[in-house]
């Protein structure tokens, strides 16, 4: 007859129950998961399924009750680190609507915006599309793969333990934040550049024929322009894009630092 001890079912508990507090922060705050779109059921469920899938292979867990002090403490440790990792993601991947803002300011279509109803919010035309085809590139690189293999790797770089992440961490974090300005302006400069060089042409037009109506004629033209640059730099943005997903992925275990024992 088979018997078990509370304590077998402790370590049972504590060896799924800690991963899948991380793994369901992340769920609901990483890109692409985290959208209205998906329901929280099926969150819930995609969390549970890795959690099952990746546990046998984990690092062993802390011997600690998850229902103690010192479990529920583990237990919001890793949930501050699967919302952490979930952030870094999404910062990173914010640097494309910034792209698109920049891009429709200088186009003149800063007021031409739609509801998103992913993210329940304006979005400017030219940010959406963009977003959008940022997602497909993720998606046709299995990003989503990716994401899965991060998770796992999190628990070797980051393991369960009740000990406190240090501070540098969540410095680490906000510190990623100055990666939507820099790499949404490099992600907009080629159109950003095209766009000045036709302002610069439709001024100097204006300085040497003044009987022309420059808003009757300034708008088509950048408008024009705006949309021509984008197709141009479509066949172009598939390197940095796969640039920016790769250091998405790296800012998953860079942002936090265990503490020094």
């Amino acid at each position: 007859m088979i018997s078990l001890t509370s304590a077998q079912i402790d370590v049972w508990i504590a060896a799924f129950i800690y991963p899948l507090v991380r793994i369901l922060a992340f769920v609901s705050t990483a890109p692409l998961w985290s959208t209205a779109g998906i329901p929280r059921r099926t969150r819930i469920i995609l969390g549970i399924s890795i959690a099952v899938a990746i546990s046998p292979s984990l690092p062993a867990m802390p011997d600690v009750q998850p229902g103690s002090l010192d479990g529920l403490w583990i237990m919001a440790q890793q949930l501050l680190i699967g919302l952490g990792m979930g952030f870094a993601a999404k910062i990173i991947f914010s640097a494309v609507d910034l792209a698109g803002e920049f891009i429709s300011n200088q186009m003149g279509l800063g007021f031409a915006t739609a509801y998103d109803p992913l993210n329940s919010s304006q979005t400017p035309v030219i940010s959406e599309f963009l977003t959008i085809i940022s997602l497909l590139v993720f998606l046709s690189l299995n990003g989503h793969l990716l994401y899965i293999g991060t998770l796992a790797q999190s628990f070797s770089a980051i393991p369960v333990s009740a000990l406190a992440l240090d501070p540098n961490s969540w410095h680490n974090l906000v510190e990623l934040g100055g990666r939507i300005f820099s790499t949404g302006l490099l992600l907009a400069l080629p159109v950003v550049v095209a766009l000045l060089i036709t302002n610069i042409a439709l001024a100097v037009l204006t300085r040497a024929a003044p009987q022309l109506n420059i808003f009757a004629l300034g708008f088509p033209l950048t408008l024009t322009g705006g949309f021509v640059a984008i197709a141009i730099s479509l066949n172009y943005l598939a390197a940095p894009l796969q640039a920016l997903y790769e250091f998405a992925l790296s800012a998953l275990l860079g942002f936090a630092v265990p503490a020094p024992r």
